[in-house]
């Protein structure tokens, strides 16, 4: 399966809380929901709708886990959000139990045993497994090679600060344009993939 990342990102690279002033004010972070201005039908859910239309399952972390797991089965009947609840969903946490995996479909992930059920994943046939959100995972994603594509709607605000989904341990990777356009309000959604070592 291939791993595909889809971010609501500030033009300063944060992607916290874009969703909701309490989705997630870790750090003080006071700007939850800052996306909707920038949101339109066409270009960005065209996006969002894109990607969710390719995938196969969904992998989150489990904060974005928990606000999806509460906000989607409620809006059964919508075609989007029938989607989201019908796709596998793998979530990955130490704390969650079992008896808390209310959302139908979904499947723990022990954060010890994240990296090498992911690969086992990554490894099998199949079409996209797709995280949103979940920054930590994601971090770890990209530091252990394993995503196949960012798909990034980047957002002409600065946010100054707060969660992101880029690792920071100095290593070089070099990533390939593989599409962008721009929304009537200046969101530029890019898609970029790895580009091999030694390309």
């Amino acid at each position: 399966m291939r791993i595909v990342v889809s971010e609501f990102m500030s033009l300063d690279g944060v992607v916290q809380a874009p969703g909701g002033p309490e989705e997630d004010t870790d750090g003080g972070f006071a700007h939850g929901g800052w996306s909707h201005p920038f949101f339109d039908p066409e270009t960005v859910g065209g996006a969002v709708d894109d990607a969710l239309t390719r995938a196969e399952a969904l992998l989150f972390g489990r904060r974005t886990w928990q606000t999806m797991a509460a906000a989607w089965p409620e809006r059964a009947g919508d075609p989007f959000a029938d989607r989201m609840n019908a796709l596998p969903k793998y979530v990955v946490s130490e704390t969650l139990s079992d008896a808390d995996l209310t959302w139908d479909k979904t499947t723990r992930i022990p954060g010890g045993e994240a990296v090498a059920r992911i690969r086992e994943l990554h490894g099998k046939e199949g079409g996209d497994l797709l995280v949103m959100g979940s920054p930590t995972l994601v971090r770890t994603l990209l530091s252990e090679g394993l995503v196949d594509e960012l798909r990034l709607m980047i957002m002409p605000v600065l946010l100054g600060g707060g969660k992101s989904v880029f690792p920071e341990d100095g290593a070089q990777r070099t990533l390939e344009l593989v599409s962008t356009v721009t929304s009537s309000a200046g969101v530029q959604v890019s898609t970029y993939r790895p580009v091999a070592a030694g390309r």
